[in-house]
């Protein structure tokens, strides 16, 4: 039985990803885009983020570009949105 309290969210995540993304994007925010692993672990260092979101960026692959926080989140393996066509 659903908590029908939950929040609702989107297929394929949990409420459990989108707080995870929720704090990455907070750390970022919306000019750092495009960047690669060492613009965002420093971009996250200079907001002040919390040490998770510093761990998860440093996680990220070297050399990579990302262009928003969908595909960092995909790149860490936090659950995200499943389009339908």
């Amino acid at each position: 039985m659903t908590d029908p309290h939950q929040s609702a969210t989107s297929p394929g995540m949990g409420q459990g990803d989108v707080e995870h993304r929720a704090a990455i994007a907070e750390a970022l925010g919306k000019e750092v885009w495009p960047a690669d692993r060492e613009t965002l672990v420093a971009k996250a260092q200079e907001s002040n983020a919390p040490g998770r979101v510093l761990a998860d960026l440093r996680r990220l692959p070297e050399g990579q570009r990302f262009e928003n926080v969908q595909e960092v989140a995909r790149a860490l393996g936090i659950g995200t949105e499943q389009h339908r066509f």
